[in-house]
């Protein structure tokens, strides 16, 4: 998933691997396992009554969740439904499709459209990640703005209707913290109380440290270079998620682009902060979220956080 957020800091996994050190004293060492998925390393960490059978699930639920919400793997739901033929324009959604957009959707509305899951005429021509990225052409800027508008999606339970044969959907802003709270839910199914998820810097905290003790998260500093972190997050059975203006860019004739996207522009957004970290229980909110708050600023990003119970947000400039 290319325009997937990475979200969280590379020395988040490092905080976190800091402050389990004085757990490795029980009889049952902790289990964990990495691969690479949604273009990025996932990990998933056990310290308590985990078995290996339940690890390879947890990656099994993360690799079905790709092929389901890829834009890029051919053959998943999102890609047939961006590379359909110009006459369909109704599809039967699976559930957690559905769910997902419908998400999707409510917070393309309550950000006014800054936040828009039709971004993928935009995130698809911008290149963040090659190496040898360039600003693309005004014109094709222009043109893949223009065909950008959450609006032109019409969901119905699990029937979706393209409005117009130019929209085509990117989930990757969400698609982590939704399956973040899936395999959190199968790991308390069963009975894993202390652990934690890490799909590629969105962290999803499983209960607390075998002492008892919160998990401790590190956050970025937006302004230093990868590992430097700003401050330390103490966190139980939450999720912690992070966007900012550092996580993927390049800089063209000393200009930075960095890769959230106004819709309206086409271009990377002029954002009031670096940094926002969104503390929630839920990753799709904190996903959702995170993106929003940065795009609208922060006064506005405060008052939408305030709108969810038991969310905390921090902005960082």
């Amino acid at each position: 998933m290319k325009h997937i957020k990475m979200l969280l800091i590379t020395a988040l996994c490092l905080s976190l691997g800091l402050s389990l050190t004085g757990c490795r004293r029980v009889h049952q060492p902790p289990l964990s396992r990495s691969t690479f998925l949604f273009n990025t390393y996932i990990t998933i960490t056990l310290y308590e009554g985990g078995n290996n059978a339940i690890l390879n699930q947890c990656i099994r639920i993360c690799k079905d969740y790709e092929e389901i919400f890829s834009k890029t793997l051919e053959g998943s739901e999102i890609y047939n439904m961006n590379h359909r033929s110009g006459e369909q324009t109704e599809f039967e959604l699976s559930d957690d499709t559905a769910s997902l957009i419908a998400t999707g959707l409510k917070y393309c509305e309550i950000s006014g459209g800054a936040f828009d899951i039709t971004i993928e005429p935009l995130s698809s021509l911008w290149d963040f990640t090659s190496g040898s990225s360039q600003v693309p052409d005004g014109a094709d800027i222009a043109a893949a703005a223009a065909r950008v508008d959450y609006r032109n999606l019409r969901l119905d339970g699990n029937h979706l209707t393209f409005l117009s044969p130019d929209t085509t959907i990117d989930l990757g802003s969400i698609a982590k913290g939704y399956i973040a709270d899936q395999m959190k839910a199968y790991l308390n199914q069963k009975g894993i109380t202390s652990g934690y998820i890490n799909l590629g810097g969105n962290v999803m905290a499983v209960g607390t440290r075998l002492d008892g003790n919160p998990w401790r998260v590190g956050i970025q500093d937006p302004h230093q270079e990868r590992g430097v972190i700003l401050r330390t997050i103490e966190v139980a059975d939450k999720s912690v998620v992070s966007s900012g203006t550092y996580e993927r860019n390049f800089e063209q004739d000393g200009i930075l682009y960095h890769h959230l996207l106004d819709p309206s522009t086409g271009y990377p957004k002029d954002v009031e902060a670096a940094q926002v970290t969104i503390i929630s229980d839920s990753s799709l909110l904190g996903d959702a979220l995170s993106t929003s708050c940065l795009l609208i600023g922060e006064e506005a990003g405060e008052e939408l956080a305030s709108q969810f119970e038991d969310v905390e947000i921090q902005y960082a400039e």
